[in-house]
């Protein structure tokens, strides 16, 4: 893993102060009934994308992840305008308008994507891996899934099957406390998630998910594990959404004080404190960035309003019949 210098640090307050203010006026539009549909945001989980792009080699590593996907493909090089345009439902979005805010994908970026259903991503995460090891190459896919998704059984099959098949994966998951809005505490016996690798044997164990340089040195191991063909790990990052599960949750599960106390530990404020102490930058050069970001955010929303929709055809044109597919005979 490179070294977590200056540039580094300037870099994290940059991008995830971007993804947080992409997201705030996605918030707001989506009040405006410009993004329709649902909206699951990632704000106050910045840090585990940061850190994890750290230790990622982006020129051949994996990312699949659920529905809570806007920022991760803008994080592995893909458009941010694109990603806002997706949102939007227009033709110049990642998928032509046609994916929405859940099913983001980026096969350039090696993006795979938003996925709708619950834990689905899991084995998919397992497979694209598994395709690695089979093609000889020395990738690693990350695969991220929340804390209510720990408890597909489909966790499991992938979990022994990778372990079994010494599979380059590293399986994330992003505790952020409630699942939907459903504590840790009521949906299982136990509340350490990650010890669920012991029961195959596989490397785990818990991450300070606030934190981007703990993410980065986890997830570097991680990596680097996988890449000496050791198979996989299962990592828990304990992190923190300041914003529901999606824009219809009204949070009547979590008190604005429990919100208030995880905010005093935002990872984009603990980057920003350590620039100012080490002297990375000076409030006016933070000043500077924050301009930036603003202008940024705004040229996506401008972007955005001025693409057109996609032709209706275009909905027809990627469903498509194959006649000579093998193995199927029509009868006429």
């Amino acid at each position: 893993m490179q070294k977590i210098t200056k540039e580094v640090y300037l870099k994290w307050y940059e991008d995830m102060l971007f993804w947080r203010k992409f997201e705030d006026k996605l918030a707001a539009v989506y009040i405006q009934q410009k993004v329709r549909g649902f909206l699951h945001l990632y704000n106050g989980q910045e840090a585990v994308l940061a850190g994890a792009l750290h230790a990622m080699d982006l020129t051949k590593d994996k990312m699949i992840t659920a529905y809570r996907n806007h920022v991760q493909p803008i994080g592995m090089g893909v458009d941010p305008k694109r990603v806002m345009a997706e949102l939007y439902g227009k033709g110049t979005g990642t998928s032509q308008g046609l994916g929405g805010s859940m099913h983001i994908f980026s096969k350039e970026h090696r993006f795979f994507g938003g996925h709708g259903i619950v834990g689905g991503q899991i084995p998919l995460g397992a497979g694209i891996a598994f395709g690695d090891k089979y093609h000889g190459s020395d990738a690693v896919t990350l695969c991220c899934f929340g804390d209510g998704a720990a408890r597909q059984g489909s966790l499991h099959e992938s979990f022994n099957l990778a372990m079994l098949w010494k599979l380059p994966v590293i399986f994330v998951c992003e505790n952020n406390g409630y699942a939907m809005g459903t504590s840790v505490e009521r949906t299982a016996n136990h509340t350490e998630i990650w010890k669920l690798g012991l029961g195959y044997e596989m490397p785990c164990g818990p991450v300070d998910g606030m934190n981007p340089v703990k993410v980065a040195e986890a997830f570097d191991e991680a990596i680097q594990r996988a890449r000496r063909g050791e198979g996989p790990t299962f990592l828990e990052l304990k992190t923190y959404r300041y914003r529901g599960h999606s824009m219809s949750d009204a949070q009547h599960y979590r008190t604005k004080e429990e919100v208030e106390e995880y905010k005093k530990i935002d990872p984009i404020t603990q980057v920003k404190d350590v620039i100012l102490e080490k002297k990375y930058a000076s409030e006016a050069d933070i000043k500077v960035i924050d301009k930036r970001v603003k202008a940024k955010v705004s040229e996506c929303e401008k972007f955005a309003e001025e693409s057109p929709f996609p032709e209706t055809n275009v909905m027809y044109d990627v469903v498509y019949e194959q006649d000579d597919y093998p193995f199927i005979k029509h009868k006429l």
